[in-house]
């Protein structure tokens, strides 16, 4: 198993002298627990992992038990707490337990679940100013090349769920296992039980719709005309944030001077998974179609942009004139455009460059393409 970045991140963090909470969040079934007890496994002092996965959850003074056996045991303790959002009221308590101890350095606390929209919630409601994120993103072409040998058309067949690997080349099981174990998981546990959806029917529409127009430019009313239950164009807009709270897809927007603007535009669609495409749509579409594959391929390629630090990603469209992605970072703003030579498309990197004089334009390949999924970095 090869060590992921956000590993080596959460245990820098760790061991400073006296860090924040530190939560970990990201999909399921990407390796948020094999992860830390990585760290757990490599702690030099006391330590303690413990979970509430259990038949009848714990309750408050569960976590309350656990902390004072971390501060008896001295300096430096790791804990970490698995699964807990599976406590009722966790975020309070942890919230009265870390202000009692804020500054001391005794114990190191990290907390993370299965469910990033219940933590969500807890970090919204209690926690501000007292965590330090870190988000554990889908697997990357670099890191299934590294661990399983994959090339790109592979990772693009069978998409990056580790867990799923034992029925590559099986369609059928390896179908049945995105949609039941990962893709039934996230909307019934995470979604249904957090958030109002009034329309079950529609929101899976709206799911199954956006997955199956990886890297397209949607229109929230002709979507609309495209599902077979009724609603509105801010019901589908509140679908598809969570659906990117979810981590299954990011709805990027139109980039424009204007904050305002940026948000009230028509959505491009990243599949954040290539194997929650293909849970949908057949593999074989990839072989039939060069159309089809170069959605993919571009879709592919911006959920890896969209895993790059300190960066904000949008795409742009003026008229007949389109960029596939703008990349804006702290000092500079970049104008790419994804010629993967599978798909027809005019270039609209001069005109983006009129309106923005100071962007930075490029225009990448195929061979670019796979450099940059190759070494998992922005190459500016």
């Amino acid at each position: 198993m090869i060590e992921r970045e956000f590993q080596k991140t959460l245990l820098k963090r760790l061991q400073e002298k006296a860090p924040l909470l530190q939560m970990i969040l990201g999909p399921r079934q990407v390796g948020k627990t094999t992860g830390a007890q990585w760290i757990f496994n490599r702690w030099k002092g006391p330590k303690f992992m413990v979970s509430a996965d259990d038949p009848s959850p714990p309750g408050a003074d569960w976590i309350r038990v656990h902390w004072q056996e971390a501060l008896a045991q001295g300096p430096n303790t790791l804990l970490i707490f698995d699964e807990i959002q599976k406590v009722t009221g966790w975020s309070e308590v942890i919230k009265q337990l870390f202000d009692q101890e804020r500054g001391r350095g005794r114990i190191k606390v990290a907390l993370m679940g299965s469910s990033s929209l219940f933590l969500q919630k807890g970090l919204s409601e209690s926690l501000t100013g007292r965590f330090e994120l870190t988000e554990v993103p889908h697997w990357s072409f670099l890191e299934c090349h590294q661990a399983f040998g994959w090339d790109l058309n592979t990772y693009m067949k069978w998409g990056a769920y580790p867990g799923a690997i034992p029925f590559k080349g099986d369609a059928v099981r390896w179908k049945h296992y995105i949609l039941n174990s990962i893709v039934e998981t996230v909307i019934s546990k995470d979604i249904y039980q957090l958030n109002p959806v009034h329309k079950p029917a529609l929101f899976r529409q709206t799911f199954e719709l956006a997955v199956r127009h990886p890297a397209h430019i949607i229109s929230l009313q002709k979507m609309l005309g495209q599902l077979q239950d009724r609603g509105n164009a801010t019901t589908i807009k509140g679908y598809l944030d969570l659906l990117q709270k979810s981590y299954l897809i990011r709805a990027l927007q139109k980039y424009s001077g204007s904050e305002i603007r940026i948000k009230d535009s028509s959505p491009k669609i990243i599949v954040l998974n290539p194997a929650l495409i293909h849970a949908y749509v057949p593999q074989t579409r990839l072989i039939k179609e060069p159309g089809w594959y170069g959605f993919v391929f571009e879709s592919i390629m911006g959920a890896h942009l969209a895993m790059l630090p300190d960066t904000e990603l949008f795409y742009w469209r003026d008229n007949n004139a389109e960029v596939d992605f703008v990349l804006r970072t702290p000092n500079d703003l970049f104008a790419i455009e994804i010629k993967s030579g599978f798909k027809d498309k005019h270039s609209g990197l001069a005109a983006f460059q009129k309106q923005y004089p100071k962007a930075r334009c490029q225009l990448w390949d195929y061979t670019r393409c796979c450099k940059f999924l190759e070494q998992g970095r922005f190459l500016s």
